[in-house]
């Protein structure tokens, strides 16, 4: 069954490259990948999801879900975003109280007066200021240079031992993404989007962290055990399914597991974490009917220092983009979580789910039995 999805996953990802769509597959994690035989059409490949689906169950049936449910979007279909996210993401879209953004907010205001920057609409631009600048151009060597720095201490919290080859390229890409990660086995490939980039030693800390040795190593991690053993999970990694609240997740929060003490990290983290929280806000009010002015006026609001530009661009990626109004929700019901899991001061329990996570792909539900006495993942109550 994982190998019938895996064909026809490849056919799929095959057909809408060729009429240059998004990619289905973002890491290939089968020690002997295939470009799969191209489906016609859509409609070919969503009947064979639907009919392998039939028929499927654990890991696969809730790929095969997300499969469905992002196809059926490519195609038109437009279902409520707590169903869409349900199926895609695997989590529900609920969000977070009023009071629980204002914690957030408090906490990520006290990190930033720590370190000497205001809160308001200059609070970005100080904080890059602090940050230490480093020319695009230095980018890569810095990214590699915290990425040795900070191995051993990934490896000994996840304890992984698998061999990455990381690449690093330059993008000038019209799109949200300021940075992207790739690959097959343990090939991993960083793409920088230099238009959305202004690096600093703090950046290349963090991208280190998140994308090198978390999404990297963390991918590189499942394609070893996938050359070892016969997993039972589908072997190809794609942004629309359920192991991306993990991904995004943890890649967001690792500096609060790796580098504790690292008072630049930490407010990194804990800016990212309110600024997610209410993007999640407004991915809600958008897909409940608010209109674009109110929406407008509470990012102007609730993130003083974003940009008309950006602004129009998060409520543009979260309303009309099929792939988007699912993935960038992994981003804030997984920091959150992981975020949650850091302060409970729990070292082995974090242990625990950090080894995990390196192992397999997790889906929120398998977080939630890691944690039982965690957060509800996506918002709402416990």
């Amino acid at each position: 069954m994982r190998d019938e999805a895996e064909a026809l996953l490849r056919g799929w990802h095959a057909y809408e490259v060729s009429r240059g769509a998004p990619e289905i597959i973002d890491f290939d994690c089968a020690p002997s990948g295939g470009e799969g035989e191209l489906v016609a059409d859509r409609l070919t490949a969503r009947r064979g999801l639907v009919e392998l689906r039939e028929r499927a169950s654990g890991w696969t049936a809730s790929r095969l879900d997300a499969d469905v449910a992002y196809l059926g979007a490519l195609l038109g279909e437009r279902l409520p975003l707590r169903e869409y996210v349900r199926a895609t993401q695997g989590c529900e879209a609920l969000g977070w109280t009023d009071e629980y953004v204002a914690h957030r907010r408090d906490l990520a205001r006290e990190a930033l007066a720590g370190i000497g920057v205001t809160w308001g609409p200059d609070a970005a631009r100080e904080l890059r200021s602090v940050e230490g600048h480093v020319p695009n151009a230095d980018a890569p060597d810095a990214i590699r240079a915290a990425a040795d720095d900070f191995e051993d201490v990934v490896r000994e919290l996840t304890g992984s031992d698998a061999p990455f080859e990381l690449t690093i390229e330059n993008a000038d890409a019209d799109a949200y993404w300021a940075y992207w990660l790739d690959g097959a086995g343990s090939r991993v490939r960083l793409r920088l989007n230099l238009r959305n980039i202004t690096f600093s030693e703090v950046a290349a800390r963090q991208f280190a962290l998140h994308e090198v040795l978390g999404h990297g190593l963390q991918s590189a991690s499942w394609s070893a055990r996938c050359a070892a053993e016969d997993v039972p999970w589908v072997r190809l990694m794609s942004v629309h399914a359920p192991h991306q609240v993990l991904l995004e997740g943890l890649a967001q929060a690792l500096p609060l597991f790796v580098a504790p003490d690292d008072p630049m990290l930490r407010t990194r983290v804990r800016f990212d974490h309110y600024n997610q929280l209410v993007r999640a806000g407004l991915h809600l009010a958008l897909n409940d009917g608010a209109s674009i002015g109110e929406l407008a006026a509470q990012a102007r609001r609730d993130l003083p220092w974003t940009s008309d530009a950006a602004i129009s661009d998060l409520l543009s990626d979260r309303g009309a983009d099929p792939q988007l109004r699912s993935y960038l929700w992994a981003y804030p019901a997984g920091v959150d979580w992981f975020v949650n899991l850091a302060e409970a001061d729990d070292p082995e329990l974090a242990r625990t789910v950090l080894r995990a996570a390196y192992r397999d792909p997790l889906t929120p539900a398998d977080l939630a039995v890691l944690w039982p006495g965690g957060p509800a993942i996506g918002g709402g109550d416990r």
